[in-house]
């Protein structure tokens, strides 16, 4: 029993746990801890203090390295697994201060780090050029061939049914494969209009003082002639044109004066006309100048089928003052 002044043979200044690291302590007995006990001077558990000696530490402190962490004691590490004892591994203790397997670092494993892997090989073959452009642009070649067949197998398509089309509504054609009925119509050849006659006065029948010239620049008969002298009554230039068709003609004249109007008769089948030749000057050519006079006039005229005879002459009353050039036929009035 502790008294005022008396606080027994160990004190709690004398439970130096460290006691073993100082000479005096040293000196006194103090010892390491072992395994299993406390540190700090020798002396017997609480309980069992002797008088002058002191006593260990309650905590059981041990020596800085000796403690173990980590280490599942046995009957936990049992409770955990029920299959047998021999097939659960115990997990290995780490020793204080060394990595735990979780946090170890790539290079303390044996052998060193793991090689890095690296990005996949290119597949396409194009040495790293991206994505199969080859095989895009064989795509779109193959979309446009499709687009251009389909568009000619349509214009195929429609010319075939535009030519079934004319050929039904052709004369005389058949679609039901029955034979064609013979067709009535004459030919194209038989149809189409002769072309009209036409003449160079020239070449014509000449009559009184009419006779051909050449000495006037612009004619358009052969070789540049035309009828001249005309300017006397009974000068006159016979036409003979033949014509498939009975009806209304336009006769055109091609003649040419000096700036002034003329006019001559017109004798249709050996029957004078009621109206003469019209040779007014529509050009408007200058007076005196026969090379620019040259203009062409039309009368309608009714022909039979076959030949005709048509004349034109200075008669009295006419204006005769004129070259002849060219006649032509226009059917129709």
């Amino acid at each position: 029993m502790t008294t005022p002044g008396n606080n027994g043979a160990n004190t709690p200044e004398d439970d130096d746990p460290f006691g073993y690291l100082y000479e005096d302590g040293q000196a006194a007995g103090a010892n390491p801890p072992r395994t299993g006990g406390g540190y700090g001077y020798p002396g017997p558990t609480v309980g069992q203090q002797q008088p002058g000696v002191p006593r260990t530490s309650y905590n059981q402190v041990r020596t800085v390295g000796e403690r173990q962490y980590g280490q599942i004691p046995q009957q936990q590490y049992q409770g955990q697994y029920q299959g047998p004892p021999q097939q659960a591994q115990p997990i290995p203790p780490q020793q204080y201060g060394q990595p735990t397997a979780q946090y170890a670092a790539p290079e303390t494993y044996p052998g060193g780090a793991p090689p890095r892997q690296g990005p996949p090989p290119q597949q396409n073959g194009g040495g790293g050029r991206g994505p199969n452009t080859k095989g895009l642009l064989i795509g779109a070649v193959a979309v446009v061939a499709a687009v251009v067949i389909g568009i000619a197998v349509a214009l195929a398509s429609n010319g075939d049914s535009k030519d079934k089309k004319d050929d039904a509504a052709k004369p005389g054609s058949s679609t039901s494969g029955q034979p064609a009925t013979p067709s009535t119509d004459p030919s194209p050849s038989d149809s189409a209009p002769a072309a009209l006659p036409k003449g160079d006065a020239a070449t014509l029948t000449l009559g009184g003082p009419a006779q051909v010239g050449t000495n006037v620049p612009g004619a358009k008969g052969t070789g540049g002639a035309f009828v001249g002298n005309f300017n006397n009554v009974g000068a006159s230039v016979t036409w003979k044109p033949t014509v498939q068709k009975a009806g209304s003609y336009r006769l055109y004249l091609r003649y040419g004066i000096p700036g002034t109007d003329a006019s001559a008769t017109i004798t249709l089948n050996g029957k004078p006309e009621s109206r003469p030749m019209n040779m007014k000057n529509f050009a408007n050519s200058p007076a005196g100048d026969w090379a620019k006079g040259w203009q062409s006039t039309y009368a309608i005229v009714q022909l039979d089928k076959g030949a005709n005879e048509i004349k034109l002459s200075c008669e009295q009353g006419n204006q005769c003052n004129a070259n002849i050039d060219q006649f032509w036929l226009v059917s129709g009035s």
